[in-house]
């Protein structure tokens, strides 16, 4: 059974990561004393759970984290430094620090080492998430001991409702837009005043007029959704956020 380590330190463990071309050493104490730390762990960068939901779930709630006293957002995985850095980059972690357990210190230390030889892996981790303050394990979600890879407590959510019930979750905010255009950019630019984060997706590179015209029933750009719900243009985004024309 594995094991829930809440009251206790975190593992002593340095990490070997490549930062600019150079080996750097990162400790366990840089990382964790007289911090307050959320981390999740998971199979393998690059997998389907963990590229598609679990670690975007957390670079896209990571400002809302801050705002609840988190520090930073660690994400541990059983793979080289080389492997994380572009794992990393693939999937614009910006608000993230990815570590890499390459040997599996950290995770064998945790009681989560398991193996995965079924799939080609060897030993990696289990996926669980924690919060951690000054090195001392506050809480630990560990995924239900199930066959294949269970994804249900260790999520951005289940732990933001852990920390704070009534934290107030990002809107969801996707915009066509065309290169060069000065509306676009101003609805960009009032997304930004506003706090909110944006998927742009560029016509002629992303999608096309068809897709345009398919999806919001318009041919000009740009259109922007908050939430799923389709606002409209500039203007109409202008109008969202009361601001006179």
């Amino acid at each position: 059974m594995l094991p829930n380590r809440e009251g206790q330190r975190v593992p002593n463990v340095t990490f070997r990561t490549r930062d600019h071309n150079h080996w750097v050493d990162v400790t366990t104490d840089a990382l964790f004393t007289d911090k307050t730390v959320v981390v999740f762990s998971l199979p393998g960068a690059f997998t389907p759970t963990c590229s598609s939901t679990h670690l975007p779930g957390y670079n896209e709630l990571a400002k809302v984290f801050k705002e609840n006293g988190v520090d930073d957002i660690l994400c541990v995985s059983v793979n080289d430094t080389f492997v994380m850095n572009e794992w990393a980059k693939s999937q614009e972690a910006d608000n993230l620090t990815l570590i890499p357990d390459g040997n599996g210190e950290f995770s064998e230390g945790m009681g989560m080492l398991v193996e995965k030889t079924d799939l080609g892996f060897g030993k990696r981790s289990w996926r669980y998430s924690m919060l951690v303050k000054n090195g001392v394990i506050e809480k630990m979600f560990i995924e239900p001991e199930e066959p294949g890879d269970p994804f249900k407590v260790s999520d951005a959510e289940t732990m933001l409702d852990y920390i704070n019930a009534q934290a107030e979750k990002p809107k969801v905010v996707s915009l066509f837009v065309k290169v060069g255009c000065p509306f676009c950019a101003r609805a960009k630019g009032m997304l930004t005043d506003h706090g909110m984060d944006y998927e742009e997706i560029v016509l002629g590179r992303d999608a096309n007029l068809r897709t345009l015209r398919a999806v919001t029933g318009a041919v000009t750009a740009p259109q922007v959704f908050i939430d799923g719900k389709l606002i409209g243009g500039s203007d109409a985004l202008a109008d969202y956020f009361g601001i006179a024309s």
